[in-house]
């Protein structure tokens, strides 16, 4: 049984999260990283730790309950920061966001290593009505994380350069 495919998606994951990692830290060696955490580019927009924390969270979800059917773990922050969610005002600390990211990646790959090549066309029954195989779940779990870094670099960015 093959797992290239597998493997190549996981080593661009691999890669991803150090550059989420490295934002974290970037923010640790700030002067006042809980401000920096909550800090909002515009009224109503995600700060940096929703967007960390909703990683963290899409991927306990698909880990669990979108490739399985079962209960995610995390479950205090799952509705907080799912998608769809409205950023609160109640800011998780930086132990929070970096233990949230590691056990929700442990999570994923946990449940990644159950599955082959063979298995990329696969439409998990959880989340038939997407119509989404493994391999455009893993296509997504890419992209997404690196869209919400994305979008923590440029709100870090805005941060530093604000009047």
């Amino acid at each position: 049984m093959s797992r290239i495919e597998i493997e190549t998606y996981t080593a661009a994951w691999k890669f991803n999260r150090t550059k989420t990692l490295q934002s974290l830290e970037q923010v640790e060696k700030l002067p006042n990283p809980s401000a920096i955490l909550g800090w909002r580019p515009g009224a109503g927009r995600a700060h940096c730790a929703w967007q960390w924390m909703h990683i963290a969270v899409t991927e306990e979800l698909f880990a669990t309950s979108r490739l399985f059917g079962q209960e995610p773990g995390l479950s205090p922050f799952i509705e907080r920061f799912r998608g769809g969610s409205t950023p609160d005002d109640e800011i998780p600390d930086l132990s929070t966001l970096r233990e949230s990211l590691e056990v929700s990646r442990s999570h994923l790959l946990k449940a990644i290593e159950l599955f082959n090549d063979e298995d990329m066309n696969m439409i998990p029954e959880p989340i038939k009505d997407r119509g989404w195989s493994l391999r455009t779940v893993m296509q997504v779990l890419a992209w997404h994380e690196a869209h919400h870094q994305g979008q923590i670099h440029l709100t870090l960015n805005l941060w530093k350069n604000r009047l």
